[in-house]
């Protein structure tokens, strides 16, 4: 039989252990999902056809100093097709099939016409909503331990071709839904626009012309520099 003197021992041990696994439990549910979690669990939420949110956008230019905000909705459908609509300031579309961009501003009766994979590739513009999976092709994922907000997890998205238009993203993501809350980008100048998503649809039929856009036939039309 166990003595006493044995016994206390153990329950002392057992006790101790208890709350080793305990406080060990609890650290690992403070600390988190890991990155790769994260993404893991955002592309399953965005697994679908199509999705389509109104935008809040927030640019600011570091070495003057400037800040502009807009906004409007979006649409983006499967493959890299998506359609950006500003209301505010001034109206302005931009649209693309997946191969061809279109940048369109009413009131000044222009069209810029560019090849949307140099132009929008690499996740600018917040391009990979429509291929959530290039996210992985892209970029490198990590955890933003520098930044905290409550109820969200923060992904630093480093590209794998990093270029001056885009040094960094950073990706909100809501912890109960794994939907992406907010995207901001930063340049290799620190100039960083901040991208807000609110009224979030996934799932919706979307016809396809809605990617396509008839240039008016009063408008100035300019070729981009990337456009042979």
């Amino acid at each position: 039989m166990m003595g006493l003197k044995s016994r206390k021992t153990f329950v002392c041990i057992f006790v101790v252990a208890s709350c080793l696994c305990a406080w060990l439990f609890a650290f690992a549910g403070e600390k988190g999902l890991l990155a790769d979690e994260i993404l893991d669990r955002v592309e399953t939420r965005y697994d679908c056809e199509s999705f389509s949110a109104t935008f809040k956008q927030t640019s600011t230019l570091k070495a003057m100093n400037i800040t502009d905000t807009a906004g409007g909705t979006v649409v983006f459908k499967r493959p890299r097709k998506f359609r950006w609509v500003y209301s505010k300031p001034d109206k302005q579309y931009i649209i693309s099939d997946g191969v061809r961009l279109w940048i369109f501003k009413p009131d000044e009766k222009q069209v810029m016409v560019g090849k949307a994979p140099t132009l929008f590739g690499n996740g600018r513009g917040a391009s990979f909503f429509s291929d959530i999976k290039s996210l992985r092709t892209d970029f490198s994922p990590g955890i933003a331990s520098d930044r905290q907000k409550e109820g969200c997890y923060i992904l630093k998205l480093t590209p794998k071709q990093k270029s001056e238009l885009l040094n960094v993203v950073y990706m909100e993501i809501d912890k109960s839904t794994f939907e992406v809350t907010a995207v901001e980008t930063v340049n290799a100048y620190g100039d960083d626009t901040r991208l807000e998503f609110s009224d979030r649809e996934f799932c919706k039929k979307v016809d396809d012309s809605l990617f396509t856009f008839d240039i008016p036939i009063d408008a100035d039309v300019i070729t981009l520099d990337n456009e042979s």
